[in-house]
């Protein structure tokens, strides 16, 4: 189950990056905002998978109020999940 969190947490964090540096960019710099839909749908359905997987392994693993907190605080902050596993996992 963590490993699946593991991978969850590096696909949430990728698409946020996708997003932000791709996705944004093409829309307000090239006009073509299809790029900001797709992925947008996409980060929106793996950041609520993630959040709800670490509230499934808080509950299971015993997981502190603190640390399950982390995971979703860095969930919605560039390059947060990677931190998260890192330091927490």
């Amino acid at each position: 189950m963590i490993k699946g969190f593991r991978v969850l947490g590096w696909l949430e964090g990728i698409s946020l990056l996708v997003l932000l540096f791709i996705a944004m960019p093409m829309k307000y710099v090239m006009g073509q905002p299809e790029m900001v839909r797709m992925v947008g749908q996409a980060h929106g359905m793996l950041f609520l998978l993630y959040v709800v997987m670490a509230v499934n392994l808080a509950i299971s693993h015993d997981w502190k109020k603190m640390k399950l907190l982390m995971a979703v605080i860095l969930s919605s902050v560039p390059f947060g999940t990677f931190f998260f596993e890192k330091k927490y996992l």
